[in-house]
């Protein structure tokens, strides 16, 4: 995926996860592509531990892997930040 595509994904699932955590006023389109890009990575991980695929492009998988990636970062740093 090129940079853009990871840039448009990290958004999406950034802004997903900012909305499920109720983070969503605190978090501007910054910080929801860095939290989403993250999450990709944390989700990918945590995916291919349990056996199953990571992110694989931009698809609907992807973005969904993202947003649990995304979830379990921003859940850890409201346990630190409340």
């Amino acid at each position: 995926m090129g940079i853009l595509t990871w840039i448009i994904l990290g958004g999406l699932a950034g802004w997903l996860a900012s909305m499920l955590t109720k983070n969503n006023e605190k978090m501007g389109l910054i910080k929801n592509i860095v939290v989403g890009i993250l999450g990709a990575m944390i989700g990918g991980f945590v995916f291919s531990f349990f056996g199953a695929t990571g992110v694989t492009g931009f698809n609907l998988w992807s973005i969904f892997v993202a947003c649990v990636g995304a979830v379990i970062l921003l859940v850890i740093i409201n346990l630190f930040t409340k």
